[in-house]
């Protein structure tokens, strides 16, 4: 399990330091197939955008003016930044991300931007850096299927979350069987399809974190929309070794070898052979943690975590 971790970190940590952004108009169409407006996607720095969505969580998540809330595999920033502005400078948006190059480029994206209450921490979503009761909305973007062990994610999202707050998830969840190319392929676990759970498995697994009112809803988006990224990977950074699904030919450019040999190009590739819609789905995910504790008392700080 450390090794496909480390092959996660890898592929996402080549795509942080690709120049992928929303300046590239098949990433830009993809983050729009997924529920994002042109006025979102140009409100936000253009690399916080690498075309690593499967839907608009911050469409679904009611942020209100004051609140905190936290994004687990925050990328470049595109979910922080855009609930940065709906918390205001008296809230919280905080990112959490497992991969250094990711953690990077979004610290640069909030300089850039100029963005005052927003923070971005190194950690994985199974082991929040964030104290018990402190959120109030939770919000994730096709991250959730890349964790090994995801009840403990479930059970980390409910203790960090206050009593009353709530989750915004955009996911990709399986309401069939995955052909076996899929199911075995690296690029399709990396893009959130191979460690899809089932629909019914999603929800038993927040129910017996403590969850209530749960909704998981097929948004009908297209997952052959990934397809749209194919071949905009742009020049690679020169800081990248060979080793890299980027790997660097010649300074500053990528051999269409090596650009070939990238997540999006060989989601691409598997996407163009399967009909992956017929198995899978993008979903909106949406749960409360309960105010009241099963015993019936006060979910408060001294009963319910």
């Amino acid at each position: 399990m450390a090794d496909l971790l480390d092959s996660v970190k890898s592929k996402y940590g080549a795509v942080a330091e690709s120049s992928l952004s929303s300046d590239h108009s098949g990433v830009k169409a993809l983050a729009e197939a997924f529920g994002y407006s042109a006025e979102e996607l140009t409100s936000i720095p253009a690399t916080a955008n690498m075309g690593l969505s499967c839907g608009n969580p911050t469409a679904t998540a009611h942020l209100r003016p004051g609140e905190v809330v936290v994004d687990l595999g925050s990328g470049g920033g595109l979910d922080v930044f855009l609930a940065s502005k709906m918390v205001g400078p008296e809230g919280r948006a905080i990112g959490i991300d497992m991969t250094p190059a990711m953690i990077e480029r979004a610290r640069t994206n909030a300089k850039t931007g100029g963005y005052i209450n927003v923070e971005f921490h190194l950690a994985t979503i199974d082991k929040l850096p964030i104290a018990d009761r402190s959120v109030d909305c939770i919000i994730s973007n096709c991250v959730l299927n890349l964790a090994p062990d995801k009840p403990a994610v479930f059970r980390e999202m409910f203790r960090v979350l206050k009593p009353g707050g709530r989750l915004a998830i955009s996911d990709i969840a399986l309401k069939g069987e995955l052909p076996e190319a899929i199911a075995s392929s690296l690029a399709a676990y990396v893009g959130c399809i191979a460690g899809a759970l089932r629909l019914e498995t999603y929800r038993e697994e927040l129910s017996k974190a403590g969850f209530e009112f749960l909704e998981i809803v097929d948004s009908g988006a297209d997952l052959n929309a990934y397809t749209k990224v194919e071949n905009q990977a742009g020049c690679c950074s020169p800081a990248m070794d060979t080793a890299s699904p980027f790997a660097v030919i010649e300074e500053g450019c990528c051999s269409p070898a090596a650009s070939a040999a990238t997540l999006h190009a060989d989601l691409t590739s598997l996407l163009r052979t399967y009909d992956v819609n017929a198995a899978a789905a993008s979903v909106k995910v949406y749960a409360i943690k309960p105010k009241i504790a099963a015993s019936g008392a006060c979910c408060g700080p001294t009963c319910c975590s």
